[in-house]
């Protein structure tokens, strides 16, 4: 793994780094023979619809194999070491996968990637993401992972003009700051928050709502708290900080509250310890945690105390072909959450430099103006670079 601050380059038959937590979106992640199973998507008013995937025949990243171009670069920038690298790790490998294809496919086009290790961290990106846009050599990006460290980065990437497709960072607010080269490459919390609130509020009486301190723990809980509606009891709502490894407070709180339900707005690095602690404190309300916990490194921390957990994301579960794929790219590793979009959105970057576009700013209007499938999405931006449409995915801990 990486250290903050270092670059890796993937060469062409280069290795990323490898988590050891398997596939956080369909069936393995196995930990004492618990995994992780996608139950279904939900639309907005939490109801659970027929779709078999993104809709169309997905982009495929090696193309005709005729494209030429001079040796080109992107860059991944997320988390690679630190309590929460799996999801990066992930980002990085599906990114790899793609470009992968395309390179052995294109003899004639070859794109390298550069990995930049965040730590998941925004004060580490704010020194870390500079390097990516001094290097002139660099034309696109995948990331960064986390929202905070894409709030405190996306103006310096914007005025760079780096087109910076981020396959995770799902607060709200980062399409709202005026960026002219953000695109987000999966449904915002503002989306994931009523969809799960009201699918929850449909079988749950109370609920009680957990967030951490980062923002996307507070942006989305304050979302799924208003999708609940009467079923969030603010009197046992609750907020814990990153890192935090006690919740003895919050599980005398959640107990005495004897909730049908815990949402936890945060990542598997806490979500783990909190409910073996709520488990061990005789909380029986079902667990619910959202694509920050959605991965096998929250089942194999919790062990049996995360049997039953619901987990949910925005983003799309990996096809058997995709998860055949990835495995053969990354040493047998499954995929993992945000693999998917990874891949797709290094995709539709290598699609864009095998047309030709191998400037940053013409790398940008071709994602702009970009419309197509995708493993995980149909992939079309808005003016503010959100997606138009996407499903919110449901998966279950068995």
């Amino acid at each position: 793994m990486l250290v903050a601050g270092t670059v890796a380059v993937l060469a062409l038959t280069g290795c990323s780094s490898k988590s050891s937590s398997g596939n956080g979106t369909d069936t393995s992640g196995n930990a004492g023979g618990l995994t992780i199973s996608k139950v279904g998507p939900v639309d907005t008013d939490g109801k659970m619809v027929t779709d078999a995937g993104a809709g169309g025949t997905p982009a495929d990243p090696a193309g005709d194999g005729k494209a030429t171009c001079a040796p080109t670069t992107i860059a991944f920038a997320g988390a690679l070491t630190g309590g929460n690298a799996a999801l990066g790790i992930n980002i990085a490998d599906g990114a790899k996968l793609a470009i992968d294809k395309h390179n052995k496919a294109n003899p004639g086009c070859q794109i390298t990637i550069k990995q930049f290790d965040t730590e998941g961290s925004p004060d580490k990106a704010t020194s870390v993401i500079p390097q990516i846009t001094s290097d002139a050599s660099i034309v696109g990006l995948i990331g960064p992972a986390f929202s905070g460290e894409t709030k405190a980065t996306g103006k310096v990437l914007s005025d760079a003009g780096v087109p910076f497709l981020t396959a995770s960072a799902t607060n709200a607010t980062l399409t709202q700051n005026g960026w002219n080269s953000f695109f987000r490459g999966l449904p915002n919390d503002d989306v994931q928050g009523p969809s799960v609130g009201k699918y929850l509020a449909a079988t749950y009486k109370k609920v009680c709502v957990i967030q951490d301190d980062s923002d996307y723990g507070v942006g989305l809980a304050k979302s799924i708290t208003e999708g609940l509606g009467a079923a969030a009891d603010p009197a046992c709502g609750a907020s814990v900080k990153t890192g935090d490894k006690d919740f003895s407070a919050v599980v005398t709180k959640v107990a005495a509250a004897n909730p049908d339900a815990i949402f936890y707005s945060g990542y598997y690095a806490e979500a783990a310890p909190l409910v073996s602690q709520l488990h061990s404190g005789g909380v029986k309300g079902t667990f619910v945690g959202p694509d920050g916990v959605n991965d096998p490194r929250f089942v194999q921390q919790a062990g049996s105390a995360a049997k039953g957990a619901i987990l949910t994301c925005p983003c799309g579960p990996a096809s058997d072909e995709f998860a055949a794929a990835y495995k053969a790219d990354n040493g047998g590793q499954a995929p993992g959450v945000y693999s998917v979009e990874a891949y797709d959105l290094a995709t539709i970057l290598a699609k864009g430099i095998d047309s030709g576009k191998t400037t940053r700013a013409d790398l940008v209007d071709f994602v702009k103006h970009y419309d197509g499938y995708g493993e995980g999405h149909h992939y079309q931006w808005g003016p503010t670079g959100e997606l138009a449409s996407a499903n919110i995915w449901i998966y279950s801990v068995k």
